[in-house]
């Protein structure tokens, strides 16, 4: 696997192309002396399930994996906290306003995006919504929006590893707290 940050040639204080390798997560100048740390982006995905035991799934409008299942979810902003950006990314994906996040798991991940691999580390939440059915709108990121019977979730339909994976670990969980019940 390359440098988190190989495609970075030059020092971003100084221009010198003397930044090189400082260890496994960082560069550093060999003019100025600055030191960068490649530390991982936050993101968020969204189990988002009612009162049917359905789950919100979103079909990818862009690549990776364009055409493929996702979860509503995406990147932090600067400034917010992941429940902001949660929030945010549900509202904009699938114009849902939630206010109920329960924290799952977290996962690192390495997303690939214009030809780098950004390292992010996944952060997965558990959003139950109650009552009628919340009608939802695809937007921004998803293609389609749609609501599928837990039962019949197939981690095989979704395009990126890291959900696919998130996706297993959910329903583990899920048939876990049943055999508990």
């Amino acid at each position: 696997m390359e440098h988190p940050l190989e495609k970075f040639r030059f020092c971003p204080v100084c221009g010198s192309s003397r930044f090189v390798e400082n260890n496994f997560k960082s560069k550093r100048c060999g003019e100025c002396g600055f030191v960068y740390y490649a530390n991982p982006c936050s993101a968020t995905a969204a189990f988002i399930v009612n009162d049917r035991h359905e789950l919100l799934v979103v079909r990818r409008a862009k690549e990776p994996a364009k055409g493929t299942l996702d979860l509503p979810g995406g990147f932090c902003d600067m400034g917010e906290t992941v429940e902001e950006g949660m929030r945010r990314e549900i509202k904009e994906e699938t114009g849902l306003e939630v206010t109920d996040i329960r924290y799952l798991f977290s996962s690192p991940n390495v997303y690939m995006y214009s030809g780098m691999g950004v390292h992010t580390l996944d952060m997965d939440f558990l959003v139950p919504v109650h009552g009628s059915l919340p009608a939802v709108k695809a937007d921004d990121d998803a293609a389609e929006a749609r609501w599928i019977p837990v039962s019949e979730v197939n981690p095989a339909d979704f395009g990126l590893t890291s959900i696919r994976n998130a996706v297993v670990r959910f329903l583990a969980m899920r048939q876990a707290c049943k055999q508990d019940e």
